[in-house]
């Protein structure tokens, strides 16, 4: 066929044999028409080929590491296409599908030609890698020019090594600072029920944070499965009789709503599995968690986040050791060099506050709440002593720490930005 020509493959095939043919050939050789793979996979140039077309084709058959001959085949219309294309005869059109599928047969186009042209030039060796070379094929089976990786470079070049992205770093960083301070880190699943995102913490049914524009749900699987049939129970009871001199919310509670799946809508239900996992005491536990929730965004807030999650549980422990680790945090950690605490409200911690930190050019962000874990939470999932607990944007600390006004740049595409990023220290 004048149109179309054979690959470098496609000549070592016609002129040695398909590697299927030759597979056969050794079998047929061989004591009982059988072999193991590792016994002849070396004398066959690309077994791994000779294999893949034989079983399809039916000629051999595979029993774990064992090889044996079904039949030795006429020649094929691949073998015959072969030798006609070199001869420059016409083809079957099916048969010369399979042949350019496998590489062995390509279209003559002014651009291969034009590329074929070139690689004859250079000796056959690959200096440059052309979109014409890659696009026609005919990289393959060539050999490219040598690099000298050890060459020195101009002065004036500027390098561009390749570092942590600065909020991966960063990240990395609170999670140290955290283990040096004797804090175990917690985990748990992405996708969570609501009965550890929820109803653990004792977040009545009804409250409107758990409404589907404030969360939100899984299409598929809907339901999960509820923990040890004990600890439902004393979240039950905690919900609607109440615990520890508690009322409860006074409602029938449904664990089939408590079975719901979501994607964890905040850190803090880590620290409920924790509880409930037995705990040490003293302890001290936090989480840098992925979160979700339906949001507006702008440039301190998204629909997906990080948050710190912390818990630090031992018998004398009081809000105001609470409000000294959320310095710490803002300080330390973030950089912010003024902070302030505001009263706040939350199902699960009583007394709670909110913690804000003053940005440049932002002014007073949220940081995060926090607050003493109520008992009619602790209690049901086994806990009898003081646990304080926080859940901090941690994407605003970094706000901070790296000099942004927009809280998007984190997870910026921008070489410049990540390139020119200087690294924390």
């Amino acid at each position: 066929m004048k149109n179309y020509e054979l690959t470098r493959e496609g000549e070592e095939y016609s002129k040695n044999g398909l590697p299927e043919r030759n597979l056969v050939k050794i079998l047929q050789s061989s004591p009982g028409k059988s072999a193991t793979i590792d016994k002849i996979a070396n004398k066959i140039k690309n077994f791994n080929i000779a294999l893949k077309w034989s079983l399809e084709k039916g000629w051999v058959s595979k029993k774990g590491n064992h090889l044996t001959l079904l039949k030795v085949p006429e020649k094929t219309d691949e073998e015959v296409a072969l030798k006609n294309i070199s001869e420059g005869k016409d083809v079957d059109e099916n048969t010369l599908k399979i042949l350019m599928q496998r590489n062995l047969v390509v279209k003559i186009t002014e651009t291969y030609k034009k590329a074929e042209e070139e690689l004859v030039k250079s000796g056959n060796v690959i200096g440059e890698l052309t979109h014409d070379i890659i696009r026609t094929g005919l990289w393959k089976s060539r050999k490219f020019k040598e690099a000298n990786v050890d060459v020195v470079t101009k002065k004036d070049w500027k390098s561009s090594p390749g570092k942590q992205q600065p909020y991966n770093q960063f990240l990395w960083g609170v999670r140290k600072k955290l283990i040096e301070m004797g804090f175990k880190e917690m985990a748990g699943p992405l996708i969570e029920t609501e009965f550890w995102n929820f109803d653990a913490l004792f977040q009545p049914q009804n409250h409107p944070a758990r409404d589907w524009t404030q969360t939100y749900s899984l299409k598929y699987p809907k339901e999960g499965r509820l923990p040890d049939k004990k600890i439902v129970e004393n979240v039950k009871m905690a919900h609607e009789k109440g615990i520890a001199g508690s009322v409860g919310w006074q409602y029938r509670w449904d664990p089939r709503k408590a079975m719901q799946l979501m994607p964890r809508a905040h850190g803090t239900c880590l620290s409920a599995r924790t509880l409930a996992g037995k705990p040490q005491i003293p302890g001290r536990y936090f989480a840098i968690a992925r979160c979700y929730r339906p949001d507006v965004i702008d440039a301190t807030h998204g629909v997906e986040f990080n948050q710190t999650e912390g818990i630090v549980l031992d018998k004398n422990l009081t809000f105001k050791h609470l409000l000294g680790i959320l310095k710490m945090f803002a300080i330390e950690i973030a950089g912010a060099e003024k902070v302030k605490f505001l009263p706040d409200y939350y199902p699960f911690t009583s007394p709670s506050c909110q913690l804000s930190a003053l940005h440049p050019e932002l002014g007073w962000i949220e940081f995060g709440g926090s607050g003493i874990f109520r008992e009619e939470l602790t209690r049901p999932l086994g806990v009898n002593v003081p646990v304080l607990a926080w859940g901090i944007g941690i994407d605003r600390l970094a706000m901070f720490k790296l000099k942004i006004k927009d809280i998007r740049e984190l997870f910026s595409r921008n070489l410049e930005w990540l390139r020119e990023k200087s690294m924390l220290q």
